[in-house]
């Protein structure tokens, strides 16, 4: 390296520091970046019935061909855990899918130094590519271990909801190919479509991971165990349940 790019190098590291010091804000820089892209008539989630899931993992699958991710990395999975009764008695496997919560408070927004993650208007939680950095600040930042580093691009990697195929009329690939049926995606703005009925007719019986995050995940989960629920609910203790396979994202 010549000295006159090392020089400009280190004028432009100390300008950097420099820059550093000065408060978001006060730069103008929005901790949390407006929502842009797709349609603010929609807010699409996801239900997923446990008491249709089989875990065969043809969403995992059929997940990893439609969005070509790396192997061993995955978007959507079936992870399984085993659960105890309170007398040590009796033993329940339980099937539990997971994937981004495209949460309407998300937490790997804010934490994102370039802005590359940001939430379109319709609540899908994506990733620009062009400007992530691979830092993994979203990956830390996501309480339900639904983000990677995808090492053949570098970049964060995560469930879009297949947003390329629903903007084609599609249905994720996840959905289109449970056998069982047990995933539905739908427009929480529209009153009458499939999701909104079943959130309306099964209000107790509907759960979110992780409430008490007030994340406000929008992935919602009918038949979940009462293991799974949050202890400030009254409910079962997370230390009743272990995962069974110990697969992660």
């Amino acid at each position: 390296m010549d000295i006159s790019k090392r020089h400009f190098l280190q004028h432009l590291g100390i300008a950097a520091a420099g820059a550093s010091l000065v408060p978001l804000a006060q730069a103008g820089i929005s901790l949390r970046p407006e929502r842009h892209g797709g349609s603010a008539e929609h807010r699409y989630a996801m239900l997923i019935d446990l008491r249709r899931c089989i875990g065969c993992q043809a969403c995992t699958v059929s997940c990893a061909i439609e969005n070509q991710t790396p192997q061993g990395a995955f978007r959507t999975t079936v992870s399984q855990y085993q659960t105890e009764s309170d007398d040590h008695s009796q033993v329940t496997n339980l099937f539990l899918p997971r994937l981004c919560n495209h949460c309407d408070n998300p937490p790997c927004v804010p934490v994102c130094p370039v802005q590359a993650t940001f939430q379109r208007q319709d609540g899908i939680v994506v990733i620009d590519n062009t400007r992530c950095v691979g830092c993994a600040y979203c990956v830390q930042a996501c309480p339900y271990d639904a983000r990677f580093i995808n090492h053949s691009t570098q970049t964060a990697d995560k469930c879009t909801f297949c947003v390329h195929r629903l903007e084609a009329g599609l249905l994720p690939a996840c959905v289109e190919s449970c056998v069982g049926g047990a995933r539905m995606i739908g427009d929480l703005k529209d009153p009458h479509s499939t999701i909104s009925t079943l959130l309306a007719t099964h209000r107790e019986a509907i759960h979110v991971l992780k409430p008490e995050n007030q994340t406000r995940p929008h992935v919602f989960y009918l038949g979940l165990d009462a293991a799974f629920l949050s202890p400030l609910q009254g409910r079962a203790q997370p230390a009743l349940w272990q995962e069974a396979d110990h697969e992660h994202f």
